[in-house]
């Protein structure tokens, strides 16, 4: 119930200048391996597409390479170990067998965004700065990212010759996940599955439908402001692009509310099995929402975003009625 707490880390604002340039060559020298992975997998079924990787892979090489002759200059050969990890809202790559085993679609969305995301550091980068060479510097690796970003683009349309979507539209659509879709559909499947088991449990020990909705309302609640404050202190999404906090905050915290009031507000019911019937119900549809809802923004394959959620779901639901009825 409480994802990306910060706890140890650093926040970017905190970075010292060779601190920020460390961080700089070790992305850098991610995202070229990232790359040239992607290179690898599609080299036999697309070998266009893998020499533009690979030529991507070289550019992220040739960023290191300028950023440790800028490190050595001002700071000298010793580079602190900083990566992604190590500070709050950076960032985040997704692990490559995520990704391209979803296809070339998908590894071509997520070229653009890793371009998009490293474009918004350095602007962000280059203004924590005073050194005006060190400026120059972050300043040309921006420009040189957001060329990146356009050559992924070309890409998409070159093997997509029919799709007729703008750029500004995709970059809205993607703005559109990452601020509303994704903490709403991680606060949605955390309400509707952590308040399962209190809520069931309460019903079959009492068997009492008042005390049952008052627990599943004080839980639904209660995990609504845990999920939503969690959210927005763990990312202010000026360097992730992931939006403003408050907003993500009150996607997650109103989808928490939401997914466990489903299955607490039948309980207004005075008749218990009646009540039970319609919560029951009630919890299935919320799980293949969920489902619904992965496998058309997150492009994973219906079949399993059901399995996962209805068997996950069920366990806990089992869980609530064993518990109340021992």
């Amino acid at each position: 119930m409480f994802p990306g707490l910060t706890l140890g880390r650093r926040q970017f604002s905190d970075l010292s200048e060779q601190e920020v340039l460390a961080l700089a060559i070790s992305s850098e020298e991610d995202d070229a391996r990232i790359y040239r992975s992607y290179a690898a997998r599609l080299r036999k079924d697309f070998p266009d597409s893998a020499k533009i990787f690979e030529s991507m892979a070289a550019e992220e090489d040739e960023h290191r390479k300028r950023l440790i002759s800028r490190h050595q200059a001002r700071f000298g050969e010793t580079i602190p170990l900083v990566r992604r990890e190590h500070v709050a809202g950076f960032y985040a790559r997704r692990p490559v067998w995520l990704i391209e085993n979803l296809g070339l679609d998908r590894i071509r969305d997520e070229a653009a965004n890793m371009e998009r995301e490293a474009r918004q550091f350095y602007l962000r980068a280059a203004q924590s700065t005073k050194d005006a060479a060190t400026r120059r510097l972050l300043g040309d690796l921006a420009a040189a990212e957001a060329g990146h970003e356009h050559i992924a683009e070309k890409l998409e349309r070159k093997h997509l010759p029919d799709d007729t979507r703008e750029a500004e539209d995709r970059a809205a659509h993607r703005q559109f996940i990452l601020t509303w879709v994704q903490p709403g559909l991680a606060g949605l499947m955390d309400g509707s599955v952590s308040t399962l088991a209190p809520i069931f449990a309460t019903a079959f020990a009492t068997h009492d439908t008042w005390t049952t909705f008052i627990v599943g309302l004080a839980a639904s609640v209660g995990a609504g402001i845990s999920m939503g404050f969690t959210e927005a202190a763990s990312d202010d999404g000026q360097i992730s692009g992931r939006g403003s906090p408050v907003k993500r905050g009150i996607a997650s915290g109103v989808m928490t509310t939401i997914g466990g009031l489903g299955h607490a507000l039948p309980y207004l019911i005075p008749e218990f099995w009646t009540a039970t019937t319609i919560a029951t119900i009630i919890v299935f549809i919320e799980l293949w929402v969920i489902a619904w809802i992965q496998n058309k923004y997150m492009e994973t394959p219906f079949f399993r975003a059901a399995f996962q959620v209805v068997l996950g779901g069920a366990l806990v639901f089992a869980a609530g009625i064993l518990i109340g009825s021992a």
